[in-house]
């Protein structure tokens, strides 16, 4: 039996929550929101002015979709602030579920994605490169639903 907030319409109506593309790591990432290790995650403004996105509202809820294009989870957002990458700290690094132990690791492994080819054809900008200086959506958020126990 699914409750008001996992209807298929309520489903369907919410924002879908995506992180990484389809393969291993958006299977490393969905396990880890399924089984609470992951509680934060990391974008970049330019990612959300580059496609006319708002920024992520506290409260608002989002559906994450599997590698399989499954909706499996219902997340709402209990914190955003936007910061130069130079004051990521450490808590919101372990946070991200990743298995990162310091701010260099996480930042190292961000950039290779962030520094990738469809970052890049993404931004329209084959040169782009972030530095200390570039600004940083950090999310924090919770579970609020598993959908695999819905069913």
């Amino acid at each position: 039996m699914t409750t008001d907030a996992t209807t298929s319409a309520t489903l369907a109506s919410m924002p879908r929550a995506e992180f990484a593309s389809p393969g291993p790591l958006r299977d490393q990432l969905v396990a880890a929101i399924l089984n609470g290790s992951k509680t934060s995650t990391t974008g970049l403004l330019v990612d959300y002015e580059h496609e006319g996105e708002p920024l992520p509202k506290v409260e608002s809820r989002s559906v994450v979709i599997d590698s399989e294009d499954r909706p499996v989870a219902v997340i709402e957002i209990n914190g955003v602030r936007v910061v130069p990458l130079a004051q990521v700290d450490l808590a919101h690094v372990v946070d991200e579920g990743e298995g990162d132990t310091s701010v260099a690791e996480w930042r190292a492994g961000h950039e290779r994605l962030w520094h990738s080819e469809e970052m890049r054809a993404a931004l329209q900008d084959l040169e782009f490169t972030v530095d200390d200086t570039t600004l940083a959506v950090l999310e924090r958020f919770r579970l609020i639903t598993d959908l695999r126990l819905a069913d």
